[in-house]
């Protein structure tokens, strides 16, 4: 009973002493189901003990089953995912910049406009658009600190 006092598995009444019924319960609902006929097997199921080696059982599972998914290459490390992102997005980003100076003279003899003109109105549209995509995919405050856009 010191043992199981020492350990927390039963406590004193205010006054210091034992009180029996109280103290079956708590050993009753603290008994390790392997070690202890204490503790029934259909009553068992109910005990902090026994939710405490299910919770531990399913914690195993998780980590096992975690652990396969890594070996099979199903999950990312969030710093290479990142860089796939940022190479992707910048790659995006350059293909659009550019795009005004390749097509400017096409759509200029089209529309029979000044090429350089419609090249200049271009860009600015597109520099719009990628500071509107850059303030709502990247706003501030994450992944540090920006300055504000003029």
């Amino acid at each position: 009973m010191h043992k199981a006092e020492r350990t927390g598995r039963i406590t004193r009444e205010p006054d210091g002493q034992w009180d029996i019924a109280k103290l079956r319960v708590q050993m009753r609902e603290t008994a390790d189901p392997q070690r202890s006929a204490l503790a029934g097997s259909a009553a068992a199921e109910g005990t902090p003990f026994a939710r405490l080696k299910v919770a531990q059982l399913a914690l195993k599972v998780e980590a096992q089953r975690l652990a396969l998914d890594e070996s099979k290459g199903r999950l990312l490390d969030v710093a290479t995912a990142n860089a796939t992102i940022d190479e992707i997005a910048s790659t995006m980003r350059d293909a659009l910049l550019n795009w005004p100076a390749r097509v400017a003279g096409v759509i200029a003899a089209e529309l029979g406009v000044e090429p350089h003109l419609l090249q200049t109105i271009l860009q600015q549209h597109i520099n719009e658009l990628l500071t509107e995509a850059s303030d709502r995919f990247d706003p501030p405050g994450i992944g540090g600190e920006r300055e504000p856009h003029a």
